[in-house]
């Protein structure tokens, strides 16, 4: 696959996941796992490519065909191998959206990270709008911060105010909510606030104090500033 001039090339192709890489010759890495995508027939598409590439980062695309949350067996070991594959980098950013912010959550457990972008994760999987898709598989609970790992997590309270309040205040954790902002536009209103590559930008060089501002800017308060969370 081609983004712009950046050619991806496929590091796997095997049901369930497919891993593609966008080689440059910067030190970070961004890890971007997809979401549950518009049809759930077909292997969902890559995301946050053009975010994620910039300034000059190297960048993995991770899509889950059988929608599993990070609890497919093989998510571990196609991790870790898709890591080795990209070499070794002076920080690794994970970013995803809704089941790919889980995924970055999970991520966070297997490998070592510097920080994590959740942009609505799911705190309980016995939601009913993703229930079709959650039946079978565990919950193990929400996937908590790792310990030395920068997490930022996103949450829209028009209609994910539960799901963000299943995730307990926790040490390095920063936590951004935006009213009025359902969960299915809260990837879409950042895109289009422009903020996702500075605030990728941000959790690539530790800058806690831009992040937040960017954040803030496009909307985001933070949570305990009289949200009710």
């Amino acid at each position: 696959m081609t983004l712009g001039a950046v050619t991806l090339a496929c590091l796997r192709d095997a049901p369930p996941f497919r891993v593609e890489f966008a080689e440059s010759g910067g030190e970070d890495l961004v890890i971007a796992f997809s979401s549950i995508g518009h049809d759930p027939a077909r292997m969902p598409a890559p995301e946050f490519q053009s975010a994620a590439r910039a300034g000059n980062r190297r960048a993995l695309f991770i899509m889950d065909e059988s929608r599993s949350w990070g609890l497919h067996p093989d998510f571990a070991p196609m991790l870790r191998t898709a890591l080795a594959a990209a070499r070794p980098a002076r920080n690794r950013i994970a970013i995803g959206s809704s089941m790919g912010a889980v995924c970055a959550l999970r991520a966070a457990h297997l490998a070592p990270l510097s920080a994590v972008l959740a942009i609505g994760p799911q705190s309980d999987l016995a939601d009913p709008r993703w229930r079709h898709l959650t039946a079978g598989l565990p919950d193990p609970g929400p996937p908590m911060p790792v310990p030395g790992v920068w997490t930022i997590l996103f949450h829209g309270l028009a209609d994910d105010r539960a799901q963000a309040a299943g995730f307990p205040a926790a040490p390095g954790m920063d936590h951004l909510l935006f009213p009025g902002i359902p969960h299915s536009n809260l990837a879409r209103h950042l895109r289009a606030a422009g903020v996702l590559q500075g605030l990728i930008d941000a959790a690539c060089a530790g800058d806690r104090r831009r992040l937040l501002r960017i954040a803030t800017s496009a909307g985001g308060v933070r949570r305990g500033k009289g949200m009710g969370l």
